[in-house]
């Protein structure tokens, strides 16, 4: 089949494709946000934005007594502003030539068309839906952080940015930057001085230092990795120069969590590696050690309803679901250390709805008939929220 027949024949893959086609690289995401904010327009449903144009949308409770639920996405995708054409290959549809934005555009599709659907349905007894469309996740998620979390009243809150199908992840790591710095003083020739012992190279100095640091796996949970620790790299001279005693030496690591106390734990561990380098070198070098959250961490609350329901909804509809956790950053991480309009603290779940390879590149694609299966776990999902 020819994907302008299946666009024809299909609603869902049609919206996915229109605005796959719109470019929308981070930070340039006007096309997109104006599209949107013109189908919301066309179809009842309530849409605002905010001063940094997130995207707000509103589908009105039909029983108060039930509660709202918030479903999430980004809408800036990893890629230019060149033209984006859009083909099937089997069941897969891509993009010629370029990223196809399936990441996270396969999330907003199945929000914006859900949320088109429930509107048509006046009749069926729901807390009310709102849906929030994000700028600029990939590369620095200050649409998220820039997000007026007191226009959102829902506790529980779905981040459709997962990559595979029946996927939902209830706990993620956390980013920490680490600086970790020597300075050797004296400094000298390589030649003059090479034998005064109270002259150390800065270059051998981290060496040793990083060889006593822990590096990958510090801690892991049933099979998953919950805390590690990666050295991103060692700077210290000049490769063309051999000749000069260093005095100054600086690695980086990453240090990724989704348990604090683990977390704390190997913070402790590095602090003590270097307390011990400085005893040891004491009058001939000092090492330093500096720690910079750059993205707080999503631990998993004691709240087990949605993984629950989310299983047996999964299930239903025929998919075998994932209760996991991932060892990476996503919004989720956000949400969960932020409150709502009603001060509650958010119960933010991130969840598969299509399946998605790929991502980042040239090669990406999206299985369609997993877009639709998420479609219909969406429905099946929030049918059994608002029971």
């Amino acid at each position: 089949m020819e994907l302008k027949n299946l666009r024809k024949e299909n609603e869902l893959v049609d919206l996915f494709c229109t605005m796959a086609e719109i470019p929308s690289p981070s930070l340039h995401e006007e096309k997109v946000i104006d599209w949107i904010c013109d189908y919301c327009q066309k179809n009842n449903l309530q849409c605002e934005t905010d001063n940094y144009k997130n995207i707000y949308i509103t589908v009105p409770a039909t029983d108060e007594t039930k509660e709202p639920i918030l479903l999430s996405s980004h809408l800036d995708v990893i890629g230019d502003d060149s033209p984006v054409e859009t083909y099937l290959d089997g069941d897969l549809i891509k993009a010629k030539g370029r990223t196809l934005g399936a990441d996270d555009k396969a999330g907003v599709a199945n929000a914006l068309y859900f949320a088109k659907e429930l509107v048509k349905r006046p009749d069926f007894k729901h807390g009310g839906l709102e849906v929030h469309f994000t700028r600029d996740e990939e590369s620095g998620m200050t649409g998220i952080k820039n997000t007026d979390f007191s226009k959102i009243n829902s506790k529980y809150v779905l981040v459709l940015d997962s990559d595979a199908l029946g996927q939902c992840l209830v706990a993620g790591a956390s980013y920490v930057k680490v600086d970790l710095k020597i300075n050797a003083p004296k400094g000298g020739h390589s030649g003059n001085d090479i034998g005064d012992n109270t002259r150390e190279n800065a270059a051998k100095l981290i060496a040793d230092l990083v060889s006593d640091m822990p590096q990958g796996v510090y801690y892991m949970e049933n099979g998953k990795v919950v805390t590690s620790c990666n050295i991103g790299g060692i700077t210290s001279g000049d490769l063309e120069v051999t000749n000069v005693i260093n005095t100054d030496a600086h690695a980086t690591y990453s240090i990724r969590s989704s348990n604090k106390e683990k977390e704390n734990e190997l913070i402790q561990t590095m602090k003590e590696t270097v307390e011990a380098f400085n005893q040891q070198y004491q009058g001939i070098a000092t090492a330093v050690i500096e720690f910079h959250e750059k993205m707080p961490m999503f631990e998993k609350n004691e709240d087990e309803y949605m993984p629950i329901l989310f299983e047996t909804a999964a299930k239903k509809v025929g998919l075998e679901p994932e209760i996991s956790t991932f060892h990476a950053g996503a919004e989720t991480h956000i949400y969960a250390n932020k409150t709502n309009a009603k001060g509650e603290k958010f119960s933010p779940y991130l969840i598969g709805l299509a399946t998605v390879c790929n991502m980042h590149s040239a090669r990406e694609y999206v299985d369609y008939k997993t877009m639709l299966k998420g479609q219909e776990l969406l429905s099946e999902l929030f049918d059994a929220y608002n029971k």
